[in-house]
């Protein structure tokens, strides 16, 4: 079977006819048997039925989606890597199919999502024990169930456990189109944060602005509008930022520095443009400027945040309160 981490071992073999409630169906994966560019290294296989234990159960998987840190795992670039033969994907939702004999928390049919920093979600059936499964209500939409546990759980965790923010405070951030950036927008728009986003040039850049808008965002800029000396003069009145958000790097993470005021604080969560990030010397004698890093695998959110923090997000998204538009990894 697989094991709760996803790599490959060798399954126990049974018919794939007439198999017992305590076996789980067949199921088909997408595994990778050494890193390298997806195309190549990823095959479909077919997995046979497993025995499940007491403690387990079986959750047929719904949606899961394709986030840039999977592509980076089968690379094998990213900082945390499954031992291989591994089944890719680090996030998705499932319904639960059969539950072991001593699970009562869980039951067939209950809507579930694969808990924190577990991969193997990539697959038609995953067997886990009961404790790395959550679920959720069934209102939920799938497709906000499937991607809510890694874009929006750091957009929720980077505002929240950086710097004390308060009704009227402001942040700054780059990659504000991705799903990260348009979640930090309605979340800081819901505190009373104002928010100020920095998108690349496109030719459909007034459209986009115009969505984040719609979004809560306080003000939009292109990088080319920032290439201009004293950037805070276009904030107006609003106060300068304490907090930044960058996702992408090298002169795009200047242009978060160069907004935030006396003290304040930039959160690097992403390396999008490859590029590293050079700040002046003045920046931090002058200003006293802040850079930290944010990797929400390494949070280790405890049961209760981590359920408390998904049941608020998607409290929000059942309430039209949060609402995201998946990407294709652009910014």
């Amino acid at each position: 079977m697989f094991s709760r981490h996803s790599h490959l071992v060798v399954p126990k073999q049974t018919s794939v006819l007439n198999f017992p409630a305590t076996m789980s169906p067949p199921s088909t994966a997408i595994v990778y048997d050494q890193h390298g560019p997806p195309d190549t290294v990823t095959r479909i296989t077919k997995i046979p039925p497993v025995e499940m234990n007491e403690n387990e159960v079986c959750v047929k998987m719904l949606a899961a989606p394709i986030n840039p840190a999977d592509i980076n795992r089968i690379e094998g670039v990213y900082l945390v890597l499954p031992p291989t033969p591994a089944i890719a994907g680090w996030e998705g939702v499932g319904e639960i199919h059969s539950v072991g004999s001593a699970v009562m928390s869980l039951s067939p049919g209950d809507l579930v999502i694969h808990a924190a920093y577990l991969s193997g979600t990539w697959q038609t059936y995953v067997v886990e024990d009961q404790s790395l499964w959550y679920k959720i209500d069934k209102n939920t939409p799938i497709e906000y169930a499937a991607t809510v546990s890694v874009n929006p759980l750091s957009a929720l965790r980077m505002l929240e456990d950086f710097v004390a923010l308060k009704p009227g405070d402001t942040i700054v951030q780059n990659g504000a189109t991705s799903i990260v950036g348009q979640c930090v927008i309605q979340l800081a728009r819901i505190r009373g944060i104002h928010s100020i986003n920095i998108i690349r040039d496109k030719p459909d850049s007034d459209k986009i602005k115009e969505k984040l808008i719609k979004l809560g965002a306080t003000k939009v800029f292109t990088e080319s509008e920032l290439e201009v000396k004293g950037v805070t003069n276009l904030l107006g009145d609003i106060p300068k930022p304490s907090l930044g958000l960058n996702c992408i790097g090298g002169k795009a993470a200047n242009m978060v520095v160069k907004f935030l005021k006396q003290g304040g604080t930039m959160v690097t969560y992403g390396g999008m443009s490859k590029k590293p990030i050079t700040i002046s010397t003045t920046y931090f004698i002058f200003k006293d400027i802040s850079l930290k890093g944010f990797l929400l695998q390494e949070k280790y959110l405890d049961e209760a945040q981590y359920r408390c923090s998904i049941d608020h997000l998607l409290a929000l998204v059942r309430a039209g309160i949060l609402q995201y538009e998946a990407s294709s990894g652009d910014y």
